[in-house]
């Protein structure tokens, strides 16, 4: 095995990420490639309505933009890159690429439209007309772009972290068996799609943070073995320590030992990641399975329309004035399209933002002057949506004192766009590149060698020993944390602030107990795996979202919101640790330790 190095940057975790990164890491100088991650689900589902008014569009426009504007700076340092912001028109955003110069050769990535298979057999799941389906291809179609001589590989719906797996296998030749190097690869590639969120970004102890004036983007440094170090450009405001390193790990990975990628099914239980000072960590440890018979689908379904309203209330019991007024002006509604003779809201939502309504029985915002009322309306019909916004503007004029509308004009209505996923064979997916017209011949992952995972083997979990007697702390102080989605079910990963809290942890944190504190969220189950490697456990919500981010109604769509509630569950802790140096102190830790002193 050669010593040798390759540097992946990640410039853009979404789309719409900061335009400051790619300056950034420019200057920085040291990568051979630079990866744009653009497509979250609900991101497919606006570009997917984009095309649909326009064929030219469909693509991440500012992403592909900036690549466009900046492709004699990649070549000044030798980068390449890779992008996913063809979205559902991946020609489309290279040719506006190819014509701001004439000397970049850039590759397509495509074959991820499954369209085709609407109305057979394989798609007898999806419930309604799609507007586009698409599955999520892997790394090597990627990897046989630059092998072919791209200077820029532009995708469609391809696997967020194959984007950085793709240049590691053409660099390190990874073959297809390879699995525990592929499983790696893909860890790289995880830490670094979501751009800051790994250096700081979204930190449960945001205060270490000291600016998001300038946010650092993330660097990996990846040897032949698969092994990384992760760090972010000098004088960038990041934060790399294990903390951030860990919490974008965890970061909707659902089974960490059955993370399943078109490539390859990773065990991430047994990651080590170790501090080097300086805003560099290491990362090993990860493991690979053979990949699956099938690849992940999702089809976007219009499913009726909707439309948001935002109203501020203030004042003495503005929640309560804020409530009745959101339930006062839904049961005008109903009437009106009862009068109208049209159906009924197919569903409503009223949150009072302020109130902390998302922290169901746990909210301590009872007594605030000033909230923010949040209704939302969903309706097959625009029309019937339409007629309740024109009526929302009187409740200023009939309801209580302290309304504003915040000088803002009425929502408008948008098509709801419901998301459904469902696996397909991988032999009816093929993934296709071309090299500006010439099409690239390669060997994709060979369906022979791939079956379905076993369930793992779940290791004994260590037991809190008995240390007498124990006081309640809230979760933050003795763990820290990271949430979002997966379609329409929450991933909430925990991961204990010391090794020594890692049995208080497991015991403490068992999914019943989970699934009754957060039990507002309404999810059919809970289930909990864990990470020995780095001291963590991770919990999946199933239907913890509802209708999942694309057709919620919720005001927290995502799910991002809700570690930061269970990290306020109280936990026993054995006062005998009360001075435990890797507490975080909280005014809790704070009253509990004068009480036994």
């Amino acid at each position: 095995m050669s010593d040798r190095r390759i540097t992946i940057s990640g410039a853009a975790g979404a789309w719409g990420d900061s335009s400051l990164s790619t300056g950034q890491i420019l200057f920085d100088g040291r990568s051979n490639y630079i990866i744009y991650e653009a497509l979250a689900e609900i991101t497919m589902a606006i570009l997917s309505r984009a095309r649909e008014r326009d064929p030219e569009q469909g693509y991440a426009r500012d992403i592909i933009e900036t690549v466009a504007s900046n492709v004699p700076a990649y070549r000044d340092i030798g980068a390449r890159v890779v992008t996913n912001g063809g979205g559902v028109n991946p020609e489309r955003a290279a040719d506006v690429i190819r014509s701001a110069d004439p000397d970049v050769t850039v590759a397509v990535v495509a074959g991820d439209d499954a369209s085709a298979l609407v109305g057979s057999p394989v798609l007898a799941g999806i419930s309604g007309e799609p507007i586009s389906v698409n599955a999520y291809l892997g790394a090597r179609p990627i990897a046989a772009a630059l092998s072919a001589g791209a200077d820029v590989v532009v995708t469609g719906r391809v696997v967020d972290s194959s984007l950085a797996l793709g240049p590691l296998i053409h660099e390190f030749e990874w073959g297809q068996e390879e699995f525990d190097r592929l499983a790696a690869g893909s860890l790289v590639g995880h830490l670094l799609e979501c751009g800051p969120q790994s250096t700081g970004g979204l930190l449960t102890d945001w205060e270490d943070t000291a600016s998001w004036a300038d946010p650092g983007f993330p660097i990996a440094v990846v040897s032949e073995d698969g092994s990384f170090v992760l760090t972010a450009p000098a004088g960038s405001d990041s934060l790399v320590d294990v903390r951030s390193v860990t919490e974008q790990m965890l970061y909707e990975i659902g089974d960490p030992a059955r993370y399943v990628l078109p490539d390859v099914v990773c065990d991430w239980t047994e990651v080590v990641v170790e501090e080097l000072g300086d805003n560099r960590v290491s990362v090993t440890g990860a493991r690979g399975l053979a990949p699956p018979p099938t690849l992940k689908a999702c089809a976007q379904v219009p499913d009726g329309w909707r439309a948001q309203f935002l109203l501020f209330i203030g004042g003495r019991e503005a929640a309560s004035k804020a409530r009745r007024v959101g339930r006062d002006l839904l049961d005008r509604g109903e009437r009106m399209l009862a009068a109208a003779g049209l159906a009924g809201f197919r569903s409503t939502q009223i949150g009072v933002l302020g109130a902390e309504e998302t922290y169901g029985p746990h909210s301590r915002g009872e007594g605030s002057r000033e909230v923010v009322l949040h209704i939302a309306v969903h309706h097959d019909s625009r029309s019937a949506v339409d007629r309740f916004v024109r009526e929302l503007p009187s409740i200023a004029l009939a309801g209580p004192p302290g309304i504003s509308g915040g000088g803002r004009g009425l929502p408008r209505s948008s098509p709801l766009i419901r998301l459904e996923c469902m696996p397909i064979d991988r032999r009816l997916i093929t993934a296709r590149v071309w090299l500006e017209e010439d099409p690239v011949t390669f060997e994709d992952v060979d369906p022979a060698l791939c079956h379905d995972p076993l369930p793992p083997e779940r290791e004994e979990l260590p037991v809190e020993p008995d240390r007498g007697p124990e006081v309640d702390l809230p979760l933050i102080a003795i763990a820290h944390g990271r949430s979002g989605d997966k379609g329409a079910d929450v991933n909430i990963g925990v991961r204990a602030r010391h090794r020594d809290f890692w049995p208080l942890l497991t015991s403490r944190l068992t999914s019943a107990r989970v699934g009754v504190y957060l039990e507002h969220l309404g999810a059919r189950t809970v289930e909990r795996y864990a990470l020995p490697g780095i001291h963590a456990l991770n919990f999946v919500f199933r239907g913890g979202l509802g209708s999942g981010g694309t057709a919620s109604l919720r005001f927290d769509p995502q799910g991002k919101a809700v570690a930061q509630q269970l990290l306020d569950m109280p936990v026993p802790f054995p006062i005998a640790l009360l001075e435990h140096p890797g507490l975080r102190l909280v005014p809790e830790l704070e009253a509990a330790r004068e009480s036994v002193l």
